[in-house]
C-alpha cells in the first residue's frame, strides 16, 4: 500500500510538471510536499525530486537518517538519529522550532513516526521523504555506506 502511494505521488509529480507542492515560486518561497496532519500540527511528505530541489535551492537544513539498523545514507546526510530516540536527541537538531528539518529512513514508516514526534514537540517545518533511501536508490541516485 505504501509503495503504491509513493508511485502515485511520483506519477502526479511528473504529470504536473514538477509543480506538486509548490505554493509559490516568485524567487522567494517554495513550499514542497503534501501535508500530513498529525497531533499538534502537520509535517510534509516529499518525493525524491522535491528533496533534490530543496537541496539545490538551499541545503541549509539538517538532513536526518532515522533508520535503524543503519543501512546507508543519502549523500549530504547531517545526522543519524534512531527514530525511536528522536525526542532524546533534540540537541542534535535546530533549537529553532520553525527551522526546516528533513527526515528519511529506508522506506518511510520510521521517518513518519519521527516526523510526528517532532510536530508534537512543536516543530513546524518537518519534511519526510516518502519511500526513504530506497526511493532515492531506485531513482538511480547514489547512497553512502552499506
Amino acid at each position: 500500500m505504501r509503495l503504491l502511494r509513493v508511485a502515485a505521488f511520483a506519477l502526479v509529480w511528473v504529470i504536473l510538471g514538477n509543480s506538486v507542492g509548490e505554493a509559490q515560486q516568485d524567487g522567494a518561497t517554495r513550499t514542497f510536499g503534501q501535508s500530513v496532519p498529525v497531533e499538534g500540527g502537520e509535517y510534509r511528505d516529499i518525493v525524491v525530486p522535491e528533496l533534490q530541489a530543496m537541496l539545490e535551492d538551499d541545503d541549509d537544513f539538517p538532513l536526518v537518517n532515522v533508520h535503524i539498523p543503519f543501512g546507508g545514507n543519502i549523500p549530504g546526510t547531517d545526522e543519524s538519529i534512531p527514530f525511536n530516540e528522536i525526542e532524546a536527541n533534540l540537541d542534535q537538531l535546530p533549537a529553532d522550532r520553525d527551522a526546516t528539518i528533513v527526515l528519511y529512513c529506508r522506506t518511510g514508516p520510521m521517518s513518519e513516526n519521527a516526523a510526528a514526534a517532532l510536530v508534537r514537540l512543536g516543530y513546524t517545518s518537518v519534511y519526510n521523504l516518502i519511500g526513504g533511501f530506497r526511493a532515492w536508490s531506485l531513482a538511480g541516485l547514489p547512497l553512502e555506506g552499506p
